[in-house]
């Protein structure tokens, strides 16, 4: 969902679900293990249908081509984070950075192939005809070995939990990106005005907020279409003042300190962290089948991807060197309209899109809420009290740390890097634990490896990003 574009909203895996016997209630997911009997009733109703194809039992409204699929991939993905690249350049060095980046790139999209192949797995379990990734969680601990089967509803609870840490990350990137880019223009046409960044931030907050008290996202849609617009614009003169008059790359770092690599490792995870609509998106597919593979729709979309993010923060670091910003917009000339233009542009792109990123940790939170109200007025207040309330929640975060480049790495390494490189090989390796990995238990230690590194990753990324906000001269 990632700054991931919310597709679909949060669907019950319990819904047409074939096995309501193996229940203990109509709320719990878990199965009794306790029993010989019911185990192995449950290991023969969690076979494999080879011959159900989830795709031809999905009833789709609206169904997307491969192109339309392609264009929300890249709008789902790309967002602040790429802004960020160069920042996250500076803190792994010129060539660290160049082939890190491409690394990370070809793991968070191995990542994201393994969670559609476990969708894939596990809908034919089910004879279910798909899935998001909080019930692709559930279900690979449900129909996996017999001694994680009570922990289905926990992994489900998880992956929901870190997807409302990651939007609500998100968010305050968002008011904090908005905030800081208008300050600067403001303070180009008008020096006499010095409001700290916080001033800006409150000013922001009434318009915020009622932003989003629109409830349905189809009212947004021309909104959204206008964002990514000037997007496309604003990256692209961008690009274009990183190009112009390049120093040499003698004149930075090849190789920055291993005290900073982490900071890196936040940032660039932050950027790649797409996982959220892959699923969605290869749901919603007219030609699912086009999705994967080599040539498909995902390696096709995160290939421009992360070619764009190397670009950005490659050139971006050159260009500026260690003076680089958490944001490449707050770098650019000050005395010219052009680049002013870009920060406005860019500032009322994020600004709109703020509306989709709340929407996901909206809609986790909301039954929770409304389900102690009985009629439809308090249930519909309710709402609107949850909304401003989680609005001001993402206002208060981003005041009380208003350091851009900070955010974005404690939130990537936090959330994004469970998301993106923690759950996936876990949920592969409980998926196919009862039907082997292949030869030499390739897959195992493949997953293991990948599972080590995004832990690694989250314990330093997270210790080295809460240093660097609470002593922002603790780490060089």
């Amino acid at each position: 969902m990632t700054e991931r574009q919310p597709l679909m909203e949060q669907d019950e895996l319990e819904r047409g679900r074939p096995r309501p016997d193996y229940r203990r209630s109509p709320d719990n997911g878990l199965v009794d293990v306790n029993s010989d009997d019911s185990a192995s009733s449950c290991d023969e109703k969690f076979k494999t249908n080879e011959d159900y194809d989830p795709a031809q039992h999905r009833n789709l409204e609206h169904p997307t081509s491969n192109m339309d699929t392609l264009i929300h991939l890249l709008k789902g993905n790309i967002g602040t984070g790429i802004l960020a690249m160069p920042a996250a350049f500076k803190n792994a060095g010129l060539y660290v950075g160049l082939f890190g980046t491409l690394l990370m790139g070809v793991i968070c999209t191995h990542c994201m192939h393994m969670l559609v192949k476990c969708s894939h797995e596990l809908c034919r379990r089910m004879s279910t005809p798909s899935m998001n990734f909080a019930q692709v969680a559930y279900a690979s601990f449900e129909t996996g070995p017999l001694g994680l089967r009570r922990y289905s509803l926990l992994a489900k609870k998880a992956v929901d939990t870190f997807l409302f840490i990651t939007q609500i990350g998100f968010c305050c990137v968002y008011f904090l990106f908005v905030a800081m880019n208008i300050q600067v223009v403001v303070e180009h046409f008008y020096p006499a005005i010095k409001w700290d960044v916080k001033a800006y931030l409150l000013i922001l907050l009434v318009p915020m907020i009622l932003l989003n008290l629109v409830r349905n996202l189809k009212y947004l849609t021309p909104v959204s279409l206008f964002a990514s617009l000037i997007t496309v614009v604003g990256l692209t003169i961008t690009f274009m003042y990183l190009l112009h008059d390049l120093p040499r790359t003698s004149t930075v770092k090849p190789v920055a300190s291993w005290a900073t690599l982490p900071l890196y490792f936040g940032t660039a995870i932050y950027a790649f962290e797409g996982i959220g609509v892959v699923l969605p998106l290869e749901n919603n597919m007219r030609t699912p089948q086009d999705f994967g593979g080599t040539t498909g729709v995902l390696n096709t979309g995160m290939v421009i991807v992360a070619c764009l993010y190397t670009a950005i923060g490659f050139f971006g670091y050159l260009k500026y060197g260690d003076d680089v910003q958490g944001s490449i917009t707050l770098n650019l000339p000050p005395g010219d309209l052009l680049s002013q233009a870009v920060r406005i542009m860019m500032a009322l792109a994020i600004f709109l899109s703020y509306t989709l990123q709340f929407y996901v940790p909206v809609t986790i939170i909301e039954p929770f809420i409304q389900r102690h109200f009985d009629n439809e007025r308090t249930s519909m207040w309710s709402g609107i009290g949850l909304r401003v309330g989680m609005v001001t929640f993402t206002f208060v975060l981003a005041a009380c740390i208003p350091r851009l480049e900070s955010i974005i790495s404690l939130v990537g390494a936090v959330s994004s890097s469970a998301l993106a490189l923690i759950a996936p090989p876990i949920i592969e390796i409980v998926t196919f634990w009862p039907v082997g990995f292949g030869k030499y238990n390739k897959m195992l230690w493949k997953d293991i490896g990948i599972l080590i590194f995004g832990v690694l990753g989250f314990v330093f990324g997270t210790y080295t990003s809460v240093a660097d906000i609470l002593n922002p001269n603790s780490i060089v």
